[in-house]
Formats: C-alpha cells, structure tokens, sequence
C-alpha cells in the first residue's frame, strides 16, 4: 500500500491570488460561522463555537488535506446533526451533554481519518444520486424549519418535529420586528447577484444592514440577540463519556464522519472542475478528520468543504492550499478583536442567512426532473429525504442505499439474464461462425452450446440453472464464457453446480474461456467430475466413472471436439 502524504503542497507562486482568495473567503464565512454557531443548539457559547469551528477546520484541512482550493468550516449539513447530537446528550445528561457532544465531534474525526487510512475515499461517493439528492434536500428542509421560530421572534424547540407541533403559535402570535429584519436579510442576501460575491460577499452585505437597521431604527425593541462573544484563545473540552452513551456516540460520530466526508469530497468535485485539478479523496478525509478532531477539542462545531465558499475562493483568485489558511487567519483575528461587534447581532437576522442556505441545499433541479427521469428513482428521493427528516442520517443513506441497490441489481439481472442462452439449433446461436452453425447442425441436437455474455454477478445465477432446466436431450455440453469478462462467486458455483448435475448423468464438458479471471475462477473449481463418484472412486482404488472436463480457449475447437466424440461413440 502506497503511503498517504500529509503535509499538503503550498507554495507562494500565487501568493497574491492566495491572499485574495483567502480574505473573500473568510469575509463570506464570518457570518454564516456565526449562524451555524448559533443554529448549532450549542448555547450562549454557539456563535464563538461556529467561529473556532470555521478556524480550525479551515487550518488543518487546507494543511493536510488533499484538496488545493477547498475552503473547509462548518457547514448547513454538519450543523443539522450536530444540533440533533446536542439536544439529545443535553436532554440526557444536563451537566456533561455538551462534553459529551464535542467528544462526538471527535469521535466524528477519528472515523474520518481512519476512512482515509483505509483508503475509502473513492467509494464514499459511489452512492447513487437519487440517495445524495434525497438527504441533502432533508437537510434543507430541515434547516428551514428549525428556522422559522427565531424568525418570528421566538426560541427554537430543539427538534423538527418539537418545531412543527408550535409552528401554529409561532404564526399566531409572531414579533413583527424580528420578522421584518428576517425578511430583509432574506431579500438582500437573495437579491444580489451571486457573480458580485467576489466584490461584494452576500451573506456579509445582510448580516451588516439588519443588523445596522436593528440597532439604529429599531434600538429599543424586544428582540433576541447574540451578545457579545468570548475573545481570545478556546479552553479545551477533553473526552467526556459514560458506558451507557457508547453505543449512541459512535452511532452519532458515524453519522458526522459519513456526513462529512460526502460533503467534503463533494466539494472537492466541484473545486476540480472549477480549478482544472485533481484532489486526492484519501489525503482530503484525513485533513477533514484531523480539523474536525481538534475542533472537538477546542470546543468548536464540526465541518467539511464549504461548496459557496469554495467557489468563491476559486473565483478572487485562490489556487493553493495557502488561501484556506489565510482565511482561517483572518477569521482568528476576527475573534481577538471582533467581539464586541457582534453583540447586536439579531437571531432573526442569522434566521434570514440560513434560510436562504436551506433553501440552496434543496436540490431544485432534480426535483423538479426527477418524476421525468424515473418514477423509481423519484420515489426512492423522497424516501431518503422523508427519513432525514423525519428519522435520521445514516437510517435515510442505508435504508435509501439498500433500496437503489436492489433496483440496480435486478436491472443488471435482467440484462445479464438476457445473455443466457441454450443453444441445440444453430438458428438461436448469437456470433456464431458458418463452421459453428454446421457443426451443430450435424450434432441433431445432441450439443447443448450455453452462451453467457458480459460480466456474471450472483444475480445471474438463478437464471443459469433455470435456461439450463429447459433442455433435457443432450449428449455433450459446452459452456461457452468466452464473452464473460468477469464472473462473481455465486455465478461460477452456479456453473459447477451445472458441469456436476451433467457429469452425474454421464455427459461430456467443454468449458471455453479466455485467460484472465473467468478461466482462474473455473480453474480454481477443479471441476474433473461429479463428486461423489470421485469420492466413490477414491475410496475403492479405481479410475472415476465419470467423463472428463475439457477446458479449451476457443469455442470452434470446444464444437469441434465434441462433435468428433459424438461421432466415435456413435460407431461404436
């Protein structure tokens, strides 16, 4: 196994551009840390927690990671779950639930790490579409929902559905002011263009006028605000657990790391597509899984690769790792000397940002195609998406998972099933030569030739023993696999469970397949005859009573044999 480089490669080539890129990243990333932190169910301490979050992350991902232009920090997804991880340990465990959640966050980054380790990250995103569509677009929803109660002026209820049973009173009796600023967030952060994001960043322009309209207009109203946040360095948060939690903390870090790193590496696609690079998959969920570990420990919210402030990275210029570090630089020294700015911060305001993220992350396009696509595929989306909201995570990617695949295996059944043929009359023969067609034509039927094509999984096996139930008069037969790339463990135990059944009963075998996998694996089956006759025959010293199997290359010789001991038994 090749070695996993840690240190990713920075260089000052670009420094100019990597300095740009870094500070519009961070400018883009200040406000949505603080509303993530917030959003996070963390606490008073929720908004410098984004900020340490954003920080980290940012350093260690951007340092060891695998991806050059990712820009990494809490995300819209990794918050979602770390307010649902939040509320239950608190819920549980009043004084030691916020330990315990940050030792989750650990936990989360450990698992990451030993992904990369094992070299997972290519197949982390082999997950069908309508799988990643369905749980991004439940986080929207969920993001949205959790949403709207500091919207209208009053405190969230924890959960989704603890927010949907008060939705009704929160309508009835909402605070218009805080709603006013809310909307007005919402609409500036909607209605600038995202092309002057570069210029002139959104989220920063909404945060900055209702938080200014809210102090100046409405100075004097009753609504929420963050209040002033911690400044200077984090206090660590060691490991906290208890036996009884063990189980509930692995589920919850299995749940952050999976998260994590699809979001992660899929952030890295659209960074290699923007930026005209490749990322290493491996390297990047290592970086993710050290940033996320030492943000549990610094007592900051969990992230991944921030797919807006990526672009926006990429776009002022970014090219190298080095403008993730800046971007974290900058935020740090946000925290030394920021703090008191944010103490008129409005929830509400922070509500309108994350409106329009959850409103971002639901999959608009493909919900609006996907009934035109596939009637399955649609519903197998709104599965996942129903169970992340309503269940969570993992439940929606297994259960979603699970359910695709079974589709996709029975499709490929079908397909493969399609390419078995017993062929007695030359007529039903598929890339038969005219000597192949005249061969079986002179055997009357006696060759049974079984065609197989194209790659054997186990799905192909019941259909193997069932074409081959059909025919019943034959005198020899040959297996052709010469078009069969590869063959699975349940196809080939099929086939000797076919060579055996033919051998018992006294039949000649051929089996034709092209060096490679197809001929190790029958090799490997050590298919000489039936046997309980080989038992028999071992037993009382004697040459089995049985017919050989013959293993040829090539299909003509495999007919032409047979043909020619059809014929000698025939004059006998």
């Amino acid at each position: 196994m090749a070695s996993i480089n840690l240190i990713n490669k920075i260089h000052l080539r670009h420094w100019r551009g990597d300095l740009f890129g870094g500070i519009t990243a961070a400018i883009v990333a200040l406000p949505l840390a603080l509303a993530f932190g917030v959003a996070s169910g963390i606490g008073p301490t929720g908004a410098i927690a984004g900020l340490y979050g954003a920080i980290i992350v940012g350093f260690i991902a951007a340092l060891f990671g695998g991806t050059p232009t990712q820009i990494s920090g809490p995300t819209g997804p990794m918050t979602v779950v770390t307010a649902t991880v939040v509320a239950s340990l608190v819920a549980r465990h009043p004084d030691t639930g916020l330990a315990i959640a940050f030792t989750v966050v650990m936990l989360g980054g450990l698992l990451q790490i030993l992904f990369g380790v094992m070299r997972l990250g290519q197949y982390i995103t082999l997950m069908p579409y309508t799988v990643i569509s369905g749980f991004m677009s439940g986080i929207g929803v969920i993001i949205v929902l959790l949403q709207l109660p500091p919207l209208l002026g009053h405190e969230a209820s924890g959960g989704v559905l603890g927010t949907l049973e008060q939705l009704p009173s929160y309508f009835r009796e909402p605070n218009l002011v805080s709603l006013g600023l809310g909307l007005l967030t919402l609409a500036i952060v909607c209605a600038i263009p995202t092309r002057f994001n570069r210029f002139l960043p959104s989220p920063l322009v909404a945060l900055t006028v209702g938080t200014v309209v809210s102090v100046v207009v409405f100075g004097d109203a009753d609504i929420a605000r963050i209040g002033a946040i911690p400044r200077g360095l984090p206090n660590l948060q060691l490991p906290t657990f208890r036996l009884g939690d063990l189980t509930d903390m692995l589920r919850y870090g299995l749940m952050l790391a999976v998260l994590g790193s699809i979001d992660s590496l899929l952030t890295s696609l659209v960074a290699d597509s923007l930026s005209r690079t490749q990322h290493d998959s491996d390297r990047e969920l290592i970086g993710q899984g050290l940033g996320n570990l030492l943000s549990g420990l610094c007592g900051g919210l969990p992230g991944a690769g921030a797919t807006m402030r990526t672009v926006v990275n990429v776009q002022a210029g970014g090219k190298t790792p080095l403008s993730g570090i800046i971007h974290a630089l900058v935020l740090l020294l946000v925290v030394f000397w920021a703090g008191p700015l944010t103490a008129q911060i409005p929830y509400a305001v922070l509500a309108g940002l994350l409106l329009k993220v959850g409103f971002d992350i639901l999959d608009w396009g493909f919900i609006k195609r996907a009934p035109r696509l596939s009637i399955k595929g649609t519903g197998i989306m709104y599965l996942v998406l129903f169970l992340t909201v309503f269940v969570d995570l993992i439940t929606a990617v297994l259960v979603g998972a699970f359910v695709a695949n079974i589709l996709t295996i029975k499709r490929l059944t079908d397909v493969q099933s399609n390419r078995i043929h017993a062929i007695t009359d030359p007529a039903q023969g598929q890339n038969l030569s005219p000597a192949e067609q005249d061969i079986l034509t002179q055997s009357k039927g006696d060759i049974l030739l079984f065609q197989l094509g194209g790659p054997m999984s186990f799905g192909a096996a019941k259909s193997i023993s069932r074409r081959l139930a059909i025919v019943r008069n034959y005198q020899v037969l040959v297996l052709d696999l010469s078009e069969v790339p590869t063959i699975g463990v349940t196809a080939a135990l099929a086939i000797e469970s076919m060579v055996q059944d033919a051998l018992k009963r006294g039949r000649h075998v051929w089996i034709v397949a092209a060096p490679g996998q197809v001929q190790d694996r029958i090799h490997s089956l050590e298919l000489h005859c039936f046997s309980g006759l080989r038992t028999k025959a071992r037993r009382g010293g004697e040459k089995p009573d049985c017919p050989p199997v013959y293993q040829v290359e090539d299909r003509h010789q495999a007919l032409q044999s047979a043909l020619a001991l059809i014929t000698q038994e025939a004059s006998v």
